[in-house]
């Protein structure tokens, strides 16, 4: 079994006498929370210069980068972390979906490279999966912060970089098996010493990759923000004074796990199942893997445990995920039925015992390919949210939709040129409102992060036909589900498509009595009109100039019987096209 423990690395411990909580209210000898308006305005001006500097990080990368998926979709995340690797601060404007990586990869650098061995100037990479990494595309950078003489802080960055190798442009590799297939793999490795960088790294990732200027400039723009934000770390640090500094981040800590123990006692206690069915992998096309969790609530303060063994073995294709992007998906999920306010950062992993199984889907045995981990993380999302459902159902959802992302890409001749892109679907309908339509699905940044269309069709031979809601792709219900996307890309010259979508063979599913999602699909149209299929997880798929590749994203389940619905919202959805009169109004 593989631990994924917040207690321990996120606990806090606290001295006799007086606690400072980070929302600045202290607690006296008897217990009662006493109101300090000195405190409380130290603490909120510390917590938003930390969760700035780490915003201004991500930033900076996304201005600085080369990639278009980067500077037009903002498809970027940045960290600070502290010596013992806890998350600090992330990025808000982020997707959550990195918290967890930025927080279990460092681990691994210190590893490798113990702190006492670090220079003022060392800058590191890696993107190991089994070490804490993603899949060779998403490269994370850590630069350590000196204060006072010695490392306690670090910064971090993360982004999908165009292309690092693989069997296909891009990085979505859905029929890969290993590994290999997948990218060039990097532990973690210095790629500046003491400021210098390391040539021949430099040198050796610019050869594996099909846009190697691209590329560099994306790792150079990575390092730029974690510039950054060690300057403002360093400032703060001259501010406050380094022992202050680690006090008030030990308190910001506290103060995010008690809200988190105060939210999490007001689920019932007992254990709950969750399940949820993956499509297939992408290669054994009548295998459908399952994730499952037992979620045991106990009494008030106790951690929740999340027990995800019983999940099905690692698959043979790429669906597999590293154990950080998991543990994301099972904290996102947790976090959607607290106070959304609570900041991210270690008090956030204290109260939740996350548990893996070696060798399962959600913790594969090396060299598994985990390229397509998003399709097990958003299954260990609505595994949780299935459980979690019955234990608070005034938050009951129905399944959503997922991300589908495509790379359409001519990555060789003398102008060779790259799309990495992603469309959304509906997300589930809730127990109190419909689900929001053409949305991110869980953390996965939502609408922010697609590119806008004119930028793309100025670089690129593409013109985008048409983007527009799928009526009656919401499942019926109470409450809706949110529609599905249709995505029209017209190419204008030859190239490659590789597409990996989801919920395509088994549509999002409804809840306490509302109806399915409508299931996704994806085609090409000729230019004669006619069209021909395309598969849902493949790579090096041809598309021919002229041609229109379609994608039909799924819409979100319903909740509850459609024959409750309120007339009046029947009505709403007719006058704006949700739903057709053919339907009646309920699919």
């Amino acid at each position: 079994m593989t631990k994924q423990r917040g207690a321990g690395r996120g606990e806090s411990k606290q001295g006799p006498g007086a606690r400072q909580h980070g929302e600045g209210r202290a607690e006296s000898g008897d217990g009662r929370d006493e109101p300090d308006a000195a405190a409380l305005l130290e603490a909120e001006v510390l917590r938003h210069a930390l969760r700035i500097a780490a915003e201004e990080a991500s930033i900076v990368v996304v201005k600085s980068a080369h990639s278009a998926m980067i500077v037009e979709g903002a498809d970027a995340c940045a960290g600070i972390l502290d010596q013992a690797g806890r998350l600090v601060s992330l990025s808000t404007a982020t997707n959550l979906m990195h918290a967890s990586s930025l927080r279990c990869s460092l681990p691994a650098v210190l590893a490798d490279h113990p702190l006492e061995s670090m220079r003022e100037g060392d800058v590191f990479v890696m993107n190991d999966c089994f070490r804490g990494g993603i899949h060779a595309n998403d490269l994370l950078v850590f630069r350590p912060v000196f204060i006072a003489g010695r490392v306690r802080f670090f910064t971090g960055t993360l982004i999908h970089v165009s292309d690092l190798g693989g069997s296909s442009a891009g990085g979505i590799v859905p029929g890969a098996t290993d590994v290999f297939a997948e990218g060039l793999q990097l532990p973690p490795v210095k790629i500046y010493a003491e400021g210098r960088p390391v040539t021949d790294l430099h040198r050796l990732i610019a050869l594996n990759s099909r846009t190697p200027e691209r590329v560099m400039g994306d790792l150079q723009a990575l390092v730029a923000g974690c510039h950054v934000a060690a300057r403002r770390l360093e400032t703060l640090a001259a501010e406050y004074g380094p022992e202050a500094l680690d006090e008030g981040v030990a308190r910001y800590f506290a103060g995010t796990e008690q809200r988190m123990r105060e939210e999490l006692a007001k689920l019932a206690p007992g254990t709950y199942h969750g399940a949820y069915a993956i499509d297939d992998d992408g290669l054994d096309l009548e295998c459908s893997p399952v994730v499952r969790v037992a979620v045991t609530v106990g009494a008030p303060g106790e951690a929740v445990r999340l027990d995800f063994s019983a999940t099905d073995d690692q698959a043979r294709g790429a669906i597999n995920a590293g154990f950080s992007q998991a543990l994301t998906g099972a904290l996102y999920a947790v976090r959607c039925y607290v106070d959304p306010t609570i900041p991210m950062n270690e008090g956030c992993y204290a109260p939740i015992d996350v548990v893996f199984r070696k060798g399962s889907l959600l913790d594969p045995r090396w060299p598994a390919a985990c390229g397509g981990r998003v399709v097990s993380v958003t299954a260990v999302c609505e595994a949780v949210v299935d459980a979690l459902s019955k234990a608070r159902p005034d938050r009951a959802t129905a399944a959503s939709a997922v991300i589908h992302p495509y790379t359409l890409a001519r990555p060789t001749g003398e102008r060779p040129w790259l799309l990495l892109s992603y469309e959304y679907g509906g997300l589930g309908a809730r127990a109190s409102s419909d689900g929001p339509s053409a949305t991110g699905s869980f953390f996965l940044g939502g609408r922010n992060v697609v590119p806008q269309v004119e930028a793309l069709e100025a670089r690129l031979p593409l013109v985008f036909e048409s983007q527009s809601f799928i009526p009656d792709s919401g499942g019926a219900g109470r409450h809706r589900g949110g529609l599905g996307v249709e995505t029209r890309i017209r190419v204008l010259e030859d190239c490659e498509l590789a597409v990996r979508s989801e919920r395509v063979r088994f549509a999002p599913r409804g809840r306490d009595g509302g109806r399915d999602g409508m299931a996704g699909q994806q085609f090409a149209v000729k230019p004669d009109g006619s069209t021909r299929p395309l598969l849902a997880k493949a790579a090096n798929q041809p598309l021919f100039a002229g041609e229109t590749f379609v994608l039909r994203t799924s819409g979100g389940g319903g909740l509850g019987p459609p024959e409750e619905r309120d007339p009046e919202r029947i009505a709403s959805d007719l006058a704006e096209g949700f739903v057709s009169a053919e339907a009646g109004g309920l699919r």
